[in-house]
């Protein structure tokens, strides 16, 4: 639908949708008795008020430019990859498990565990788009599936494989982290990493890869029209699990950014971390392209962040702050509603 507005057109729609998010979040906490000017001011405050709360924003945003990446590649090859939260999971302990297994200088060590955790998130997606391919297995079933899957593996896996049935796993060492002692000075002591370059680089892959290259030209056509695509010589099949592939990378790496960098170790989840759901929301609102996807990954890092100040600084309940986030993300979600509408009022103007 967005293919129909001009380029102004494309961009006002997500800004339009974060600020009637923010309207109606401001009308929530009014109703509810609390002042809105001093809840968006502490989320504000709370996300890039000082260094090192601009530290850990930059931190939030990291792995949602990776699970925005995942989201968006699969969708603008023709699917709908739910699956990017276990594919995060997986990515994440197999970076933790590579990082305790070997005993490596730092620039082979870590190399090789960013590489686990996209190859163990390419794998976990392989299976989705090989049903897909082979089946028609729509892969919104198959990928939701697997997230449970992958949950209760991975903790299965930190309680008796790598660690000795432990709730946590060891810290990995300094030869896999991607903690920076220049950002920790810099940004007094958060815990912002060296990720965040990974994240910009693989922002710029995605875009020569679906942009630049043959193969990105061949994952768009299959994803426009698999007949036509067919017709024209191109392996259809192959392309559906190489675009599952690519996009479980992606969301690989952004589990390898917690497991190396945030936390440093890999836990017993008891639920899902929620980045890989939010990553929907980060695609959708960047439009699936990789400048927009880095720009929603920086909003949600921004409300994630300040979310966790905002009850300190404004009295805002925890529960309240929650609701005003899942409006904001609703609106973000709904875009497509907006475009309709403007897609209707243009009509009109006609």
């Amino acid at each position: 639908m967005f293919s129909q507005f001009s380029k102004w057109q494309k961009i006002l729609i997500p800004v339009i949708s974060v600020i009637l998010g923010l309207i109606v979040g401001a009308i929530v906490m009014l109703v509810s008795g609390y002042n809105p000017i001093e809840g968006y001011s502490a989320l504000l405050a709370g996300s890039l008020g000082e260094g090192f709360y601009i530290g850990e924003t930059v931190r939030q945003i990291t792995p949602y430019i990776f699970a925005g990446l995942a989201v968006a590649f699969a969708f603008r090859t023709g699917l709908f990859n739910i699956g990017v939260e276990g594919q995060l999971l997986v990515g994440w302990i197999a970076s933790v498990w590579v990082g305790l297994a070997f005993d490596l200088p730092k620039i082979i060590h870590l190399p090789m565990a960013i590489l686990a955790g996209a190859v163990a998130g390419a794998i976990w997606a392989f299976v989705p788009g090989l049903l897909k391919a082979k089946l028609r297995v729509h892969e919104v079933i198959v990928t939701i599936m697997m997230n449970y899957i992958a949950l209760h593996l991975c903790n299965y896996l930190v309680r008796y494989v790598i660690s000795d049935e432990q709730n946590t796993t060891d810290r990995v060492p300094e030869s896999a982290s991607l903690k920076s002692p220049f950002f920790e000075t810099l940004t007094e002591f958060s815990t912002m990493h060296y990720g965040i370059f990974l994240a910009l680089a693989a922002a710029i892959i995605y875009f020569v890869v679906l942009e630049k290259t043959t193969t990105g030209f061949e994952l768009r056509s299959v994803g426009f029209n698999q007949h036509a695509s067919e017709y024209a010589g191109m392996n259809v099949n192959r392309n559906i699990i190489l675009s599952m592939v690519i996009s479980g990378a992606f969301a690989g790496l952004g589990g390898a950014m917690e497991g190396l960098g945030t936390f440093g170790y890999g836990f017993i989840h008891g639920a899902f971390s929620g980045v890989g759901f939010d990553g929907i929301a980060v695609a959708l609102l960047g439009g699936n392209v990789a400048s927009g996807i880095i720009l929603a990954a920086a909003l949600f890092g921004i409300l994630k962040q300040g979310a966790l100040i905002m009850p300190l600084q404004s009295g805002v309940p925890t529960e309240l702050v929650e609701i005003v986030i899942a409006i904001i993300i609703f609106f973000v979600a709904s875009s497509y509603i907006i475009a309709y509408l403007l897609q209707r009022l243009k009509k009109g103007a006609k």
